[in-house]
C-alpha cells in the first residue's frame, strides 16, 4: 500500500510550520497587547448549534457525521459561531465585552472537482458585547497592526457594510426570493448580475440607482459622499453611512485608516452579517486573506444577546502573500548541528540548549556533517570530542574551539578559551 491523504488535506513540514508558528505568534501577540484572550473549542460542534449560527451557507461546506450516539455532529466550518456559542454558555455572567482570540484549523467541504483546500488554519478574533463604531474601529486596527506584525506590507482592508443594501432591498417592496437573489449576487460580487435584478418592472428608479451604483463606490473616506448623493434618501443607508463614518474618524485616530479603503461592494458568505463588514487582500493575490465583520444577531440565537464583530485571518494565505513579498520570517529549523561521539555530544548539547541554542544531533562527521547543517539552514556546525567542543570548516576539519557563551548569532570566529569539556 502506498499510503496517501484525503483530497484537500496537505502535510506541513517543518520549515513551512515554523514559519507559519512565526506568523501566527506574532498576530496573536498583537491581540493580546489589546486584551484579547485566547481560546480553545472543540473540534466538532452539534450540527444544529452551527445551522442556527450559519443557517443556509452550512448546508454544503460542513463535514457533517454522526457518533456513537446517533447524534449529528460537524466538524468546524469557522470559529465565530463556536466562540458565540461559548460566549453565551461560559461566559454569560461574565463582565463584558468579551475579548477573545483563537488559531485553530475550521473545515470546509468542497466538490471534488473545485480542488480547493477543505483544511485551513486561522488566526482570529471575536468582540463580544461592542458595540459600533468604537467596535468596528478597534477589530479593524487590530486587525492592521497584527498584519503589520508578520511583516506583510501593502495588503488593503475593505470595508464595507451589509446594512446598506439590506435597508435598499427592504424600501423596493419586494419580495424574499427577490431579497436573496440580490443577497446571493452581492456575496459573490456579480454585479451583473445586480444590474439585472435592479432592472425589475416594479423597481423605483430611485432605488434601481442606488442598487447599481453603490456596489461600485470605494476609496477613501470621500467615497462616504458619493454613497449618500445616490442613496441617501433611504434612512437605513444613511444610518449606515453615519455609522462608518464615526468608525472611520476612529481608524484615523489609531493610525491605521491608511491601510484600510471603504468598498461598498465587499459583502461575506455566511449569512449572520448584520452591519460592517470587511475583507483584506494583499498585493499580486487574487483571493481575500481574511475577512469579517459584525454580527449583532448571532447571540441571540443562543439566548444571549448582545452586538458582536469579529475576523478570521488565513495563515495559508498570509504565507504565500508573504513568500511573494520575500518576508517570510526568518525560521532555520536549527542554530547547530552537533557530532562526535554520544557521550561527548549529548554532555555538550545539553549546555548549548541550556544557553538558548537549537541543537540537532548527528551521528555523520566530516562534509555529510556540514552537508547536513546546511540542509537545515543551521549557523554552526560543531564537533564535541573529549578535550572541548569545536567549529568545522567548510571541509568538515575542526578548528578553533567554540565558545558557548558568544553570542548566539553573531558569524565572527568563536574566541579561544571557554571550551565545553
Amino acid at each position: 500500500m502506498r499510503p496517501a491523504i484525503p483530497r484537500g488535506f496537505r502535510d506541513v513540514l517543518p520549515r513551512e510550520a515554523r514559519e507559519r508558528t512565526h506568523i501566527a505568534q506574532a498576530m496573536l501577540d498583537v491581540m493580546s497587547a489589546w486584551g484579547y484572550g485566547a481560546v480553545e473549542t472543540p473540534v466538532a460542534e452539534e450540527y444544529a448549534v452551527l445551522q442556527a449560527g450559519v443557517g443556509k451557507s452550512l448546508e454544503g461546506t460542513a463535514f457533517p457525521f454522526f457518533d456513537a450516539d446517533g447524534q449529528l455532529l460537524a466538524l468546524r466550518p469557522e470559529m465565530t459561531v463556536p466562540i458565540a456559542r461559548l460566549a453565551a454558555t461560559r461566559l454569560r455572567d461574565k463582565l463584558a465585552p468579551h475579548r477573545l482570540c483563537y488559531h485553530s484549523d475550521v473545515f470546509r467541504e468542497h466538490a471534488s472537482l473545485r480542488g480547493q483546500p477543505r483544511q485551513f488554519t486561522q488566526v482570529g478574533l471575536e468582540l463580544i458585547g461592542g458595540k459600533t463604531p468604537a467596535g468596528d474601529a478597534e477589530i479593524i486596527a487590530v486587525l492592521v497592526e497584527a498584519l503589520r506584525a508578520t511583516g506583510l506590507s501593502g495588503f488593503i482592508v475593505r470595508v464595507g457594510t451589509v446594512e446598506a443594501l439590506e435597508a435598499l432591498i427592504r424600501v423596493s417592496g419586494k419580495d424574499e426570493p427577490w431579497r436573496q437573489a440580490v443577497l446571493g449576487a452581492a456575496q459573490s460580487r456579480n454585479l451583473v448580475a445586480i444590474d439585472a435584478l435592479a432592472g425589475a418592472q416594479d423597481v423605483s428608479a430611485q432605488v434601481r440607482t442606488a442598487l447599481v451604483t453603490l456596489p461600485r463606490i470605494r476609496g477613501d473616506r470621500r467615497s462616504l459622499k458619493s454613497a449618500r448623493e445616490v442613496a441617501g434618501f433611504c434612512d437605513g443607508v444613511s444610518d449606515a453611512l453615519e455609522s462608518l463614518e464615526a468608525t472611520w474618524e476612529l481608524l484615523e485616530a489609531a493610525g491605521v485608516d491608511d491601510a484600510v479603503s471603504i468598498d461598498f461592494g465587499t459583502m461575506r458568505s455566511f449569512g449572520y452579517y448584520t452591519g460592517m463588514v470587511l475583507e483584506v487582500f494583499a498585493p499580486q493575490l487574487g483571493v481575500a486573506i481574511g475577512g469579517g465583520g459584525r454580527y449583532d444577531s448571532l447571540m441571540s440565537e443562543f439566548d444571549s444577546p448582545m452586538p458582536a464583530a469579529g475576523f478570521a485571518v488565513g495563515i495559508e494565505r498570509v504565507h504565500i502573500a508573504l513568500s511573494q513579498q520575500d518576508r517570510l520570517p526568518q525560521a532555520e529549523d536549527v542554530d547547530a548541528v552537533l557530532g562526535g561521539e554520544a557521550s561527548h555530544a549529548f554532555a555538550a548539547a545539553r549546555q548549548l540548549r541550556e544557553s538558548g541554542m537549537r541543537v540537532r544531533q548527528s551521528l555523520r562527521a566530516g562534509e555529510e556533517l556540514v552537508a547536513e547543517a546546511a540542509a537545515f539552514g543551521a549557523k554552526q556546525v560543531l564537533l564535541a570530542t573529549g578535550e572541548g567542543l569545536y567549529r568545522l570548516d567548510e571541509k568538515g576539519s575542526p578548528q578553533e574551539p567554540f565558545d558557548i557563551g558568544q553570542s548566539l548569532f553573531s558569524q565572527r570566529p568563536a574566541s579561544t578559551g571557554g571550551k565545553v569539556t
